[in-house]
């Protein structure tokens, strides 16, 4: 029988649950509309100042309310949920707390890349929703001067980007102000033809949109282009300082760094040795791999041979994007026998727009839209093919879509029982965690088509060991770009344009390649612990139905979720 104190806790946790959620829409109406909750499609973030205390304030008290509900008035998901809640609202502070708006440049995800990727999470199908795109989009302008004044702040306190990613920022941003106007993605969904509307629609749609990118858009990118290129680029850091370490106040928000993309309270120094550890584990793997298959006669030569053989590289895009599209069917096709719980929502390959090619890692993913208006995207480097190895093609595809990144995400959107928050956020070190398990778990899944393809899993695995390694080298022991790159290519049979990459991408998006070799082995600790106790009754779907179930959730109340499955088993 339920008591009025469960009964009351219970509620008090839904509401401040729906209320941190609603506010987080509202406080990131771009997300809103990317998930497909369209009330904000006329807004943007508030990146200034006052925007940022704002969000602090209600973060501090959405983590004080929930801190101050009793845990033993909740059932044991409900406790999942009260811990997963104090934790996101703190990690999110965390980030807050380091100040990188003042600074950071992000070649991947930065604004100049996001606007022009937003049009296609913002589905225009009425003249209103082309009303609300339109005002968005005059709010661009501003936005990107924002940014601008942000940077500004922190040239004024000693802090700047490196060279090299201010670098690749510049080059991406002129590409962007030098377009034609009709191909800017905002402006091809504006001149899309709709038979259906009224010319007074279409004219309207198509004047707006020209106008907000002529007189906004455009020039207020050509002034953060000139910032760039005048005021950051001549005092940027030079690469040989690429770490948050070299910034004032660098060494602080690394460490709240590490806990927000990790959710554990790890020091560089213990991250550092993990991955050295997991390396040398890797290092013997690969040089036995290499040898059965290869005929080669350790892991340089392996690597070497890996990396420099052009018959092991695609020939050209349309091989890259079937490759992707095989491994993707076969993938959904065996989801049943290794999942009781599977997703509703469809994924597609899509190649990585050509703008941000160039720059772009070789793949990431975009969740589904909420309502179903779009499915999950697994989005595909095509350029430079010839230098995209085929063996990694299907440990890729299997991370970034399924069983790895769709699979957990459409999941968690489409749990019931649990609140909005839990179902479309998380932390990074769960499901970036997750998609490197199932890279593994793909081969148990009988998936990949070749022992060549193996040499992906250990290549990928090796690269995540190495994130370890030199995310910590360059933020925390003051390696250089240089150090980073030499090591990875020692280490992994990564191509020189995709290392050079990510260590842009470690030196710009900091902390965050810790997650996913940190959420792996706590993901495989797990189940290690799960089969130990339960010998021939563990059911490996049931497993993985009691990870997923809750949504992506902090490292540690996964393993208290998993460790309360292991003794309901114990108990029937």
């Amino acid at each position: 029988m339920t008591t009025a104190t469960e009964t009351t806790a219970s509620e008090a946790l839904r509401d401040l649950a729906e209320e941190f959620w609603q506010g987080l829409m509202r406080a990131e109406p771009t997300w809103a509309t990317m998930l497909g909750d369209r009330r904000f499609d006329d807004l943007l973030d508030d990146i200034s100042p006052a925007g940022r205390d704002a969000e602090r304030a209600r973060l501090h008290d959405i983590a004080g309310r929930a801190s101050a509900i009793d845990p033993a008035g909740l059932s044991p998901l409900e406790r999942t949920t009260r811990s997963t809640l104090i934790e996101e609202a703190e990690r999110e502070l965390a980030q807050l707390g380091t100040g990188l708006e003042r600074w950071n440049l992000d070649q991947l995800n930065g604004p100049q890349t996001f606007f022009m990727d937003l049009p296609d999470m913002q589905p225009i199908s009425t003249p209103a929703e082309a009303d609300a795109m339109v005002s968005r989009w005059q709010k661009v302008g501003p936005y990107m001067d924002q940014v601008s004044s942000n940077l500004r702040t922190g040239l004024a306190n000693g802090e700047v980007a490196t060279r090299a990613v201010t670098e690749r920022v510049i080059d991406i941003v002129a590409g962007i102000v030098k377009r034609p106007l009709a191909e800017w993605p905002p402006m091809a969904v504006a001149l899309a033809e709709r038979p259906d509307w009224s010319a007074a629609d279409r004219e309207r749609f198509r004047a707006g949109m020209e106008e907000a990118i002529e007189r906004g858009v455009r020039p207020a990118y050509a002034g953060f282009l000139k910032l760039l290129q005048r005021e950051i680029l001549p005092v940027a850091r030079p690469d040989d300082n690429a770490g948050i370490m070299h910034v004032p106040g660098g060494a602080d928000a690394y460490r709240k760094l590490i806990l927000a993309h990790t959710t554990l309270p790890l020091t560089a120094e213990e991250i550092h040795e993990i991955g050295l550890r997991e390396m040398d584990r890797i290092d013997a793997e690969m040089a036995e791999l290499g040898a059965r298959v290869l005929g080669t006669t350790d892991r340089t030569a392996t690597i070497a041979r890996l990396r420099d053989d052009p018959e092991l590289r695609f020939s050209n895009a349309a091989e890259v994007q079937a490759s992707a599209e095989a491994s993707l069917a076969r993938a959904q096709d065996a989801v049943p026998q290794w999942f009781g719980r599977t997703c509703r929502a469809l994924c597609e390959v899509s190649p990585v727009p050509d703008f941000a090619q160039e720059h772009q890692t070789i793949a990431y993913y975009t969740w589904p839209a909420l309502d179903g208006s779009r499915p999950g995207r697994f989005w595909i480097n095509l350029y430079a093919p010839e230098t995209r190895p085929r063996y990694e093609a299907e440990a890729l595809a299997f991370h970034e879509a399924v069983p790895g990144h769709h699979l957990q995400i459409a999941l968690a959107q489409e749990l019931e029982g649990i609140p909005a928050f839990q179902r479309n956020l998380g932390p990074t070190a769960f499901s970036e965690g997750w998609g490197l398990y199932t890279e593994r778990l793909a081969d148990e899944m009988g998936l990949y088509s070749s022992d060549l393809s193996r040499f992906g899993v250990i290549s990928y695995d090796a690269w995540r060991a190495g994130r370890l390694v030199v995310d910590t080298g360059i933020h925390a022991f003051g390696w250089s770009r240089q150090q980073a790159i030499d090591y990875l290519v020692d280490h992994t049979a990564l191509g020189l344009n995709n290392i050079e990459n990510e260590v842009d991408r470690y030196i710009s998006y900091v902390g965050q390649a810790l997650a996913y070799k940190i959420g792996q082995l706590e993901i495989l600790k797990a189940r290690s612990a799960a089969e130990a106790a339960l010998g021939d009754r563990f059911d490996i779907r049931a497993f993985h139905d009691v990870v997923l179930g809750a949504g992506a959730i902090p490292l540690a109340t996964l393993r208290a979720r998993v460790d309360d499955w292991i003794e309901s088993q114990r108990a029937t």
